[in-house]
């Protein structure tokens, strides 16, 4: 039984070393080929990355051939997607067509991406060190699920993320690290391609201790994959521990440069180094020149057996990190040079690996060519890999029910405060809905009023803990407990891990099968802070609720340092994200009800020619809010002003047929807006004002509908202009806004009127809200000076007065 036992796993080896050389060619030639292409077409070569792929070939061999599972999920490195879609290829998951149009529009991506790619990419990656984060907070994620019995009866995954070793300079990594440790991360396994070199040369010596200790000291175990298989059998020659005592000194600088230069660079610089010293000479002298290459290089990132023995080793569920020593290029004649991150290999080698790999011309995309291993034998292999056995893993969850959502009856409020009073009623429900959300935020829960929704929730551990404060009987507004089924997940001050948590909870449906509705608050300029990582959720087409708050200079006595400026055009800018900047709770009432059924929403994209925005393809959500209390309206919308609110404006006060100027305002400064326009009322002929909820939105359908008439579609018009057609041409606009004018400046452009925004330019300082005010020109004064300039006729007789 052992004898048969090993003949398989001799055989096992066998075949995935020819994966290995497959997905190493497939890989060459996706990039050698996108390189060709687009030089005839325009001239210019770009970096392929074969040499950060190469790398990781026998890594992904061994993991994706022989240890994943279906529940495992993976971040690839982004340089080793061509290595990735190979695979994915020979595992039947990708195509043909995809492979020859790497790179190319429509074809298999540069970086892996769940929303562009069609192969069956775990987490998209590109910007370095974001994926690598994200399979903590995925892990953290699958735990939420787990816990709160949504997982459906499936087991629990590994979330494991192939990192480049520069990837470990990104302070996003460690910030996570931390994070992880504070919530006891398991099930987490990161596999560092430690080729010990970056984009521009060699990494620092002696970087791989620093390493072990930064991860030992957040709980987890490292395992160094170091040597291979060959060079282990000869540090058990005479003279081998010699040799490996010469490896472990040898300066990476001189290891990638001798790497390069092959087997008799190795021999001499051995020699010189080590001198005649009988035992280790003669383990040198044995070996020809390709022999002593293949045992230097023979590292432990590109063994098989090594890496497969490392895997299997781990029976726990606590983090990993498995640092394995590779050869950046390994395979390749780029292989160990300093400058081979873009660099791109020559026809003429290109022709010399196609001879090595026994590849006909014409064949080079058939999945058994040049193996020696028969076609018949590798078929039954590959149909029996345990990570395809289920076909492909993307999840689906239905979407939840969103109930009516009433606006608090309180007569004086602000929008931030209005979000907790919201979710505080939607917390002492039992609905399906309530069950699902889960909120987050980075040690401002309380200052973002998520507190009632804490108090009734609870905050999520994976063991209880009981608020110290309560049990010892002191008086506390808010009560922490901890608890597996607790709906809210605490953060410390990184906003970066904010967006990656809920990037992670709101990819719960596909991830794991169990719909999750994430809420996440933080300070608004804060959103600055981790916008990388936002962007990086929303390209994942991650779904969740992001609420900022306070903004603007409306904070006025915090001074600039916490005052929001650019914050509107980000809304705007960012794709997969629909802004709203609502002025009272009724409206924001509304708004969260679209919200909360927006995120849940995957249809089939195609443009609504009311609005002109694609809504049935959902995303996520950012709400602007303000702590500035305000004098709320009491009213009843019609299901017209609900709509005109979800798309982004409508009329507060309707203008006449004979209007001069007209208001448009967003956001908190609405008190100025109302204002000014009944003081102008008295000098200027039927004068509106538009209360703008979402420039987003309003500016997305805008550009919509003229792409439409440039199709050929004359009659597509957008809400906007709906909205402002109506007005006379002569008829001016001002715009007010608690951000960047240019929020709204666009609006004159719409129809043709003559336009004057209003908002903030420049960092704001402490101050009343009236010195701040009339300080960046967006009070009541300055908008009665802005409308008198665009509608000259006889002065306004209260601009002095304000």
């Amino acid at each position: 039984m052992a004898r048969e036992t090993a003949r398989e796993t001799a055989r096992d080896i066998d075949i995935l070393a020819a994966l290995e050389r497959k997905s190493l060619w497939l890989a060459s030639y996706m990039i050698h080929n996108a390189n060709h292409l687009r030089a005839s077409e325009d001239g210019l070569k770009v970096g392929g990355h074969q040499a950060s792929s190469a790398s990781l070939a026998t890594i992904m061999t061994a993991l994706y051939f022989h240890v994943l599972r279906p529940e495992d999920r993976v971040a690839v490195k982004p340089h080793a997607s061509p290595v990735f879609h190979a695979i994915q290829y020979l595992l039947g998951f990708q195509s043909r067509d995809k492979l020859e149009n790497f790179r190319g529009y429509k074809g298999a991506q540069s970086y892996p991406s769940r929303t562009k790619d069609d192969d069956d990419v775990d987490f998209s990656t590109g910007s370095v060190g974001l994926g690598v984060a994200q399979t903590l907070f995925a892990s953290l994620a699958q735990d939420y699920v787990h816990a709160h019995g949504l997982a459906g009866g499936r087991r629990k995954g590994r979330m494991i993320a192939l990192v480049g070793d520069a990837e470990l300079d990104e302070g996003n990594v460690f910030e996570a690290l931390l994070e992880g440790w504070k919530h006891d991360v398991r099930n987490t396994w990161w596999v560092v391609d430690y080729n010990r070199q970056s984009l521009d040369g060699v990494v620092h010596e002696g970087l791989y201790e620093r390493f072990v200790g930064i991860f030992e000291a957040m709980g987890w175990q490292v395992v160094i994959v170091k040597y291979g298989a060959l060079q282990e059998a000869a540090f058990r020659e005479p003279g081998g521990a010699a040799l490996k005592r010469w490896i472990d000194e040898c300066p990476n600088p001189d290891y990638s440069a001798l790497t390069f230069q092959g087997g008799a660079a190795w021999r001499k610089r051995l020699m010189d180094d080590l001198g005649d010293q009988g035992e280790v000479s003669a383990l040198i002298a044995r070996r020809s020149d390709a022999e002593l290459s293949a045992l230097m290089t023979n590292l432990g990132g590109h063994d098989l057996s090594t890496l497969m023995d490392a895997f299997t080793s781990i029976t726990h569920d606590r983090p990993v990190c498995f640092l394995c020593y590779t050869v950046k290029g390994y395979g390749l004649p780029l292989a160990g040079h300093k400058d081979n991150h873009a660099g791109l290999m020559t026809a003429s080698q290109m022709e010399e690996l196609r001879a090595a790999m026994n590849v006909r011309p014409g064949h080079e995309f058939d999945p058994f060519e040049g193996l020696r291993v028969p076609p018949a034998q590798m078929e039954r292999f590959l149909e029996k890999v345990p990570f395809a056995r289920d076909g492909r893993r993307r999840y689906s969850s239905p979407a939840l029910p969103v109930p009516e959502i009433a606006a608090p009856p309180n007569a004086t409020l602000s929008t931030q405060a209005g979000f907790g009073l919201i979710l505080q009623e939607l917390a002492k429900g039992d609905g399906a809905l309530a069950e699902r959300i889960v909120t987050t935020s980075p040690d401002v829960t309380v200052s973002t009023n998520l507190g009632p929704w804490v108090n009734r929730r609870g905050l999520f551990a994976r063991r209880e803990l009981s608020d110290v404060f309560k049990r010892e009987k002191i008086p506390s507004t808010f009560a922490w407990q901890f608890s597996p089924k607790g709906q809210h997940m605490e953060l410390g001050i990184a906003e970066m891990n904010l967006f990656l948590l809920l990037s992670a909870l709101g990819l719960s449906h596909s991830l794991f099968g169990a719909r999750l509705v994430p809420v996440g608050t933080l300070y608004d300029p804060f959103i600055c802070r981790g916008l990388d990582a936002l962007n990086y959720a929303c390209y994942q087409d991650a779904r969740f609720i992001l609420v900022a708050t306070p903004s603007g200079i409306t904070l006025a006595p915090e001074g600039g340092a916490h005052q929001s400026i650019s914050t509107p055009l980000i809304g705007m800018a960012q794709d997969g994200l629909a802004a709203f900047e609502p002025c009272f709770v009724d409206e924001l009432a509304v708004l969260m009800r679209f919200a909360l059924d927006y995120v849940q929403r995957d249809g089939d994209g195609e443009e609504d020619e009311r609005n002109w925005l694609r809504d049935e393809t959902g995303g996520s959500v950012y709400f602007r809010l303000s702590t500035r209390p305000l004098e709320q309206p009491q009213r009843q919308f019609t299901e017209e002003q609900r709509r005109h609110m979800v798309d982004g404006a409508y009329w507060l006060r309707p203008p006449g047929p004979n209007a001069e100027v007209v208001i448009a305002v967003q956001g908190a400064l609405a008190p100025e807006a109302i204002a000014a326009v009944a003081l102008l009322a008295e000098d200027r002929r039927d004068v509106g004002l538009l209360m703008v909820t979402s420039s987003d939105r309003l500016n997305a359908g805008w550009t919509a509908a003229g792409r439409a008439r440039e199709r050929g579609l004359s009659s597509a018009r957008s809400h906007i202009e709906r909205l402002l057609e109506p007005l006379p041409r002569h008829c001016g606009i001002v715009s007010v806004v608690d951000g960047h004018p240019a929020t709204l400046g666009w609006l004159g452009a719409v129809c043709g009127h003559r336009m004057r925004a209003l908002g903030v330019e420049h960092f704001g300082q402490s101050g009343s809200l009236p010195d701040l005010y009339r300080h960046y020109g967006v009070d009541t004064a300055a908008i009665l000076a802005a409308a008198q300039a665009l509608a000259p006729g006889r002065p306004l007789r209260h601009l002095r007065a304000v």
